[in-house]
Order: C-alpha cells, then sequence, then structure tokens
C-alpha cells in the first residue's frame, strides 16, 4: 500500500493553530529579506558575464585586462543641400566640436575625450557628401557616463538652435542608456503599477468584498518585495541581468494572486456548505493548499531548466521567477491559513452592493455547467472541433521566424532614437554599430604591428562587406588593440551576418591570425554578439525542452499517480504553447491586427522569445491544470464516476479559473502596451496562451479527452504502485458534516457516495443514474 502525503494540509494546520507566529513570521521574513538584501547590493551581469562564443571571449579579454571602455558617442551632422566642404556646413561641425570640448563636469574636469573631427579622414564624411559624423567618448567611468551626458546634450542642442541650415543630432552608448532610462524606465513602471490595480479590480468583481480582493494583492506584492531582497543576496552567485526585475514582478503578481485565490475560494466554498470556520480551513489546506505547492514546484521546476541555457540573462530571469515563486508559495502555505483563521468570516467585510450577490461559490458556474452539458454529450466532436481550432492556430509556426530585432525594429519608428539612428545608418552603413576586433598582442611596442593593421584594412575594404572608416586603437598601456570596422547591411540582417562571417572566416584568419604576435583576434560588437547568442541559444532548445518535459510529466506521475493524466498534461499544455507561438507568428510576422496593440509588425518574433515563454507557459499553464484536475481527482475518490467527476471539478473551479485567467490576461497585456517590441511580443504571448488555456483547454478539451478516456484516466501500472499516495481532498482531515445544512448528495456524512445515490448534475445536461445508479462506495484510491 503507497502511503499517503499531504504536506499544505500539515503546514496549514500548524500555521491555523500559531497565528502571530505565522504571521509575524512572514512579516520578519519580508523585513529582513529586504534589508539584508539591500545591505549586501546586487551584482549586475558583465560584458564578460553576458557574453558568449566568440564575442564573449572577446569580452574576457577586455574584462581581464582590467580595461573600463568608454561609453561612445557620434553626432550626426547633414544637410539634404549644402555638402561638407561647404562653409556653412564647416563652421556647425566646428561649432559642435568646440561646444562639446568645452563641456565638464561638476568638479571632475571635462566630460569628453578622443574627439574625432569628420575631416580627420578614414571615412567621417559619407559618400554623397551631405553627411559628417563626429565621434568622441565620454569622459571617466563609463558607468556613470548616463548621469554625465546632460552637458553634452544640452552644447548639442545650443548647436542645433545656433545652425538652422543643418540638421544635427545626437546617437551612442551613454545618451541612448539616457533615453532609455528616462523613457522606458518610465514606461516599465507604469505598466508594472497599472497592473496592481486592475488585479485589484478584477478581485472585487470576483469576490464581492473589499477584504476578500486585497489579500491576494498583498500576498502577491509582499512576496515580490521579499524576493527582491533575496535576489540581491542570490546576486553574488548568480548576477542580475536589466529584466530579472521586471520579470519577476510579472509573474509573481500572476502566480502570487492565483494561489491566494484558488485558497480563499475553497474556504469559502466550504464555509458556504455549512463547514465551521476551522473545519473549512483544514479542507482547504488539504486540497486548494495542496495544488498550490505541486503547482509551484512545477513552476519553479520549468523555470530551472533556463539554467541549461548558458545564457546569462536567461539564468538570471530564471532565479528571479524561481525565487519568487517560490516566496509566494511559502506566503500561501504559511501566513494566509493564519489570517483566514484570524479574520474568520469577516473576509468578506466591505460587500459591494450588487457583487457580493453574484457570488456563489458552492452552486458552480451555470454558464460552464450548460456549456459541459455539450461537451459530455458530445465528447469526441468537441476535442475535435477544440484540437482542431489549436493545431490551426499552430500550423504559422512552421514558417517562423526569429531575429534579433535592430533597435529600429525594436522601437517604433516615430521615436528620435529611432530615426537619428536610422540617418546615421543610411549615411554611414555599420557605423551606429560597428564590428570590433579585439586584438592580444605579446609585445604591443612591435613596430611590425603597424604592417598588420594596413594588412587588415586593405583586406577589409576589398572583401567589399566592410568599410572605412576602420580605426585601430591601443586600449591604455596594455597589450590590448580594438579594430572598430563598419560591416555592411543593417547590423541585424542577412549581408551583415554575411560580412560578420567574412570579417572572422577570411580577413582575420589571413591577416592578424598570421602575425606571431598576436595571440588572439576575436571579434565582437552588435552583430557578433546576436549571432553568438542565436548559435547558443539554439544549442539549449533540446535539453531545455527535454528537461522541462521529462520533469513535468514525472511530477504530474507522483502527484496524480497515472500515466493518462500526466501525458494528457503535457499534450495539453505543448497545444496551448504551440497556438500562442502561432497567433505571435500571424501578428508579429504577417502583420495580421499589428494594429490592435499599436505597432508595425516588425517581420520577426524576437529569438529569445520563444524559448522564455514556452518554460514560463509551461509553469503556468500547470496552475491550472493541477487545480482542476486535483479537483477532478478528489470527486472522483469520493465514488464519482469519472463523467460526473469531471462535470463537478469543472463546474465548482470554472469561476476561480476564469477570475485568475482574466487577471494574468490583464497583467499580461499591459506589457503588450509597452513600447518595446521584445516587451509587446512577451505580453501577448503569454496572454493568449492563458486565454487559450482557460477558455478552450481547460473548459472544452480537457473535459472532452478525460471524459473519453473514462476510468483509462487513471491508469497506473502495477509497477509503479510504489510511488507515494497523496491526497486530493479532505482526507487528510476529520470532516464533520455541515451543521445545519444536508449532506451534499453525492455525499454520506463521512464524505463518501451515499448508498443508492443517483446523481443528476443540473445545468450540465448529463443524468448519470441511466449509467451508473447505485455504485458501491469507493474507497481513495490507493
Amino acid at each position: 500500500m503507497a502511503s499517503r502525503r499531504n504536506l499544505a494540509a500539515s503546514i496549514g494546520g500548524w500555521s491555523a493553530q500559531h497565528r502571530k507566529t505565522a504571521v509575524f513570521g512572514w512579516l520578519l521574513f519580508v523585513v529582513l529579506a529586504v534589508v539584508i538584501g539591500g545591505m549586501s547590493g546586487t551584482d549586475k551581469i558583465t560584458d564578460a558575464e553576458r557574453g558568449v562564443g566568440e564575442s564573449g571571449r572577446a569580452a574576457r579579454i577586455i574584462d581581464d585586462a582590467g580595461i573600463s571602455e568608454p561609453a561612445g558617442e557620434m553626432i550626426l551632422v547633414r544637410s539634404d543641400k549644402l555638402v561638407a566642404q561647404d562653409a556653412k556646413f564647416r563652421a556647425a561641425v566646428e561649432d559642435v566640436i568646440n561646444r562639446v570640448n568645452a563641456t565638464q563636469i561638476k568638479d571632475k574636469g571635462p566630460a569628453t575625450q578622443h574627439m574625432r573631427s569628420p575631416y580627420a579622414g578614414q571615412g567621417g564624411i559619407s559618400s554623397d557628401k551631405h553627411s559628417a559624423l563626429i565621434q568622441f567618448d565620454m569622459a571617466g567611468d563609463s558607468e556613470k557616463a548616463v548621469d554625465n551626458i546632460q552637458p553634452v546634450l544640452d552644447a548639442v542642442a545650443a548647436a542645433r538652435g545656433a545652425h538652422p541650415d543643418v540638421a544635427i543630432e545626437q546617437f551612442g552608448d551613454a545618451s541612448g542608456d539616457k533615453w532609455f532610462k528616462d523613457t522606458i524606465a518610465k514606461d516599465f513602471t507604469r505598466a508594472e503599477w497599472t497592473a496592481v490595480p486592475l488585479a485589484l479590480g478584477i478581485l472585487l468583481v470576483a469576490f464581492g468584498a473589499v477584504v476578500a480582493a486585497l489579500l491576494p494583492v498583498a500576498l502577491a506584492l509582499t512576496a515580490f518585495i521579499a524576493a527582491g531582497g533575496l535576489l540581491a543576496l542570490s546576486s553574488h552567485l548568480m548576477p542580475v541581468g536589466d529584466n530579472a526585475q521586471s520579470v519577476m514582478l510579472l509573474i509573481g503578481l500572476a502566480v502570487g494572486v492565483d494561489y491566494c485565490m484558488f485558497y480563499l475560494r475553497r474556504e469559502r466554498e466550504e464555509r458556504a456548505k455549512g463547514r465551521d470556520p476551522e473545519t473549512a480551513l483544514r479542507i482547504a489546506a488539504a486540497t486548494s493548499g495542496r495544488s498550490v505547492l505541486i503547482s509551484g514546484i512545477t513552476v519553479i521546476v520549468a523555470m530551472a531548466g533556463m539554467l541549461l541555457s548558458g545564457l546569462s540573462e536567461f539564468e538570471s530571469m530564471a532565479s528571479a521567477t524561481i525565487l519568487v515563486v517560490l516566496t509566494a508559495v511559502l506566503g500561501s502555505l504559511t501566513v494566509l491559513p493564519a489570517l483566514l483563521s484570524m479574520l474568520g468570516d469577516k473576509v468578506d467585510f466591505g460587500k459591494i452592493p450588487g457583487l457580493a450577490k453574484m457570488r456563489r461559490p458552492t452552486g458552480g458556474s451555470k454558464v460552464w455547467g450548460k456549456i459541459l452539458g455539450v461537451v459530455l454529450t458530445r465528447p469526441r466532436a468537441t476535442a475535435v472541433l477544440a484540437g482542431g481550432l489549436l493545431i490551426a492556430l499552430t500550423i504559422p509556426v512552421v514558417g517562423m521566424k526569429t531575429a534579433q530585432l535592430p533597435l529600429d525594429k525594436e522601437l517604433p519608428t516615430d521615436l528620435s532614437i529611432v530615426q537619428t539612428y536610422q540617418h546615421i545608418e543610411k549615411a554611414f552603413p555599420g557605423g551606429p554599430a560597428p564590428a570590433q576586433v579585439v586584438v592580444k598582442t605579446k609585445n604591443p611596442d612591435d613596430p611590425k604591428l603597424a604592417a598588420a593593421w594596413d594588412d587588415f584594412r586593405r583586406a577589409a575594404v576589398a572583401s567589399g562587406k566592410m568599410h572605412e572608416p576602420i580605426e585601430v586603437e591601443r586600449q591604455g598601456t596594455t597589450n590590448i588593440f580594438k579594430i572598430s570596422v563598419p560591416l555592411a547591411g543593417g547590423g541585424l540582417d542577412k549581408t551583415s551576418n554575411d560580412a560578420l562571417a567574412t570579417l572572422r572566416d577570411k580577413v582575420v584568419p589571413e591577416t592578424l591570425n598570421k602575425v606571431d604576435n598576436v595571440q588572439d583576434a576575436p571579434v565582437t560588437g552588435n552583430t557578433a554578439g546576436n549571432k553568438d547568442f542565436n548559435d547558443k541559444l539554439g544549442a539549449a532548445r533540446l535539453p531545455i525542452f527535454a528537461f522541462v518535459l521529462g520533469f513535468a510529466f514525472l511530477l504530474m506521475l507522483v502527484s496524480f499517480r497515472s500515466i493518462a493524466i500526466a501525458a494528457t498534461a503535457i499534450v495539453l499544455n505543448l497545444l496551448s504553447v504551440g497556438a500562442a507561438y502561432g497567433v505571435m507568428t500571424l501578428v508579429f510576422q504577417h502583420g495580421y491586427g499589428d494594429f490592435l496593440i499599436g505597432t508595425d509588425a516588425p517581420g520577426a518574433v524576437v529569438s529569445w522569445i520563444p524559448m522564455f515563454l514556452f518554460v514560463i507557459l509551461f509553469g503556468l499553464s500547470m496552475d491550472y491544470h493541477v487545480f482542476v484536475v486535483s479537483r477532478i481527482r478528489e470527486a472522483y475518490d469520493k465514488g464519482m464516476n469519472t463523467k460526473e467527476a469531471v462535470s463537478h471539478g469543472i463546474r465548482t473551479t470554472a469561476g476561480v479559473v476564469t477570475s485568475a485567467a482574466t487577471i494574468m490576461v490583464a497583467v499580461f497585456a499591459v506589457f503588450g502596451t509597452l513600447s518595446m517590441q521584445s516587451m509587446k511580443q512577451f505580453g501577448v504571448g503569454l496572454a493568449v496562451a492563458v486565454l487559450l488555456d482557460a477558455t478552450i483547454i481547460r473548459g472544452l478539451l480537457l473535459p472532452a479527452v478525460m471524459s473519453l478516456l473514462g476510468d483509462h484516466n487513471w491508469y497506473l501500472p502495477r509497477w509503479l504502485n510504489w510511488l507515494p499516495q497523496m491526497d486530493h481532498g479532505d482526507e487528510a482531515v476529520d470532516v464533520p458534516a455541515p451543521a445545519g445544512e444536508p449532506v451534499p448528495a453525492y455525499a454520506s456524512a463521512n464524505g463518501y457516495p451515499a448508498p443508492g445515490y443517483e446523481p443528476v448534475y443540473p445545468g450540465t445536461g448529463y443524468d448519470e443514474s441511466v449509467s451508473s445508479s447505485r455504485r458501491i462506495p469507493r474507497p481513495p484510491a490507493g
């Protein structure tokens, strides 16, 4: 006989008995996590840690040499009428240079260094002579350049006003970072804090009471805050990327609210049946608490798959997600039962007239009852139609194109920073983001190096895929040189990638690598970095897919002791992910409906999104699957046959699943309104997948498939009987009959089917008395 376990029930019982300890312990945990995390500081991912492949090798050479690369800036002076040699044009260029050279960092000296005039040769003037490119570096620490760029921006603005006959535009590391900091950061902040009141509003509708609505949001936010402190601590082992905090809030709010809703809805349902507060809470801990535990473990295991990618940004987002989900699960299992025990029926305080009357947790969903009547009567037709729709949505994935988007595709084209980038790219192809060859030498003073630079320059230009200005610069007093090489093309297109291949496979090997003094000469830059990133990501796909699918299957197998349930979970989740991919392909690659989210289709899906979405969606989809199937299994264990259990499980969970999905879709859709194309795709992909998962899959396909499988749903080979037996219902607690209420029709006072019971499910159109009357009570499986 398999052993029986219900860890969630044990934790919930302890919390309810030690309410003050649980609540104050949680608050102390949150405060300590924040304080200690703040004191420890956060380690950010460096370029050396971020890089992979050849570009990563170049970054490590720079890092090992202790070189602090300055923030580079470019100022484009252009005119449709004047050419670079005209007096007015030249005067504007010289004025810009003088004004920029005169800028100062308060109490620290000049703000700029290494000024390169376009008239000094080496390609500073465009081929049509109507544009000139001024290049310089910001002085001081490149990390602080964004804080020191404002005087330079002011000087350029003043020059722009003094020379109306020409256009003067600035683009670079520091000015670009400042634009992102001022614009995109505010964009993110607005979206993040729009999601919170949105979630609260939906919860008010779902529960019809202020306190009940505030609890899930409060739990989710405190879990996010605590996880932020833990992330700062863990960053000293695994540095944090720029997107980690945003992803952590997005996922933390979604799962934190979901987990609390699952728990709270079941507790309210049991109270509505007439259970006393203590019993209702114990049942909620044993049922929904267990679902929360399994769901959380599934999300954590799925996200752990990203640790196999070998990409520091992915590892950072994975660790952030794991921490916030782990914290949300901990809060749901400990402080939530304690709070519910303290509040009792006061959790319904602040009832909203009209909404409170709409909440009937024990009656099930009438809408879903009618839908289920059709599904359970015609399960084969439903499975074919619902499955066919999802497969049809998945078909466009066959032609999906993935790419790292250049700036003018990543951001709306009407933004000034994008227009400046396009102008520089048009006048000086490859100018905004040239390739860089990092040359490590044995003796930097060897006179033969000058000949090597000349040979390299001639070979690069002769290839027809690279052009001037090709600049060679020694990095301080080190033995490292950096060669800047503008590539043909737009930076991330086929032309640029072909140019990169020529540079790496032909030009460098036939010139620099033949010099005895050169130890290494890897190529880096935006084009190279993106190429290496995509290659690494492609190699990581198979192990990540295998890890996530394998562990999800094993977890479902252990949780439900059923081969069919585990396999069904995998297939249904793959369908939801595939359909989301298909919708993304239609919208962002082919442009169908792109105007609805305020964008122009860039013609491709951002390369990192499909893999990251797969992992997140696989974890989040299991939330609903575990919650719904646990309720079905609970009813089955109490004596219902499969169709009865499916009907009961879907109807009783439909309300909370619908509310939870609405919150998730709303939160993710907010991120679809951001300016950055990658965040739009991320938000839309998540929103579409969750919407399909909560409706087509959980409402139609799951009950149809389980109905068709019948008792085969619960098949477990004898050789797997050693698997632990986990409670799915209230078996782990002593459950008396509800006081003052009739025992539910299908059960006797001990929770098992009453002898001779002939169940009929109102609203489903399904009369079980025809096929399963007078069944013998069945004890729980195992």
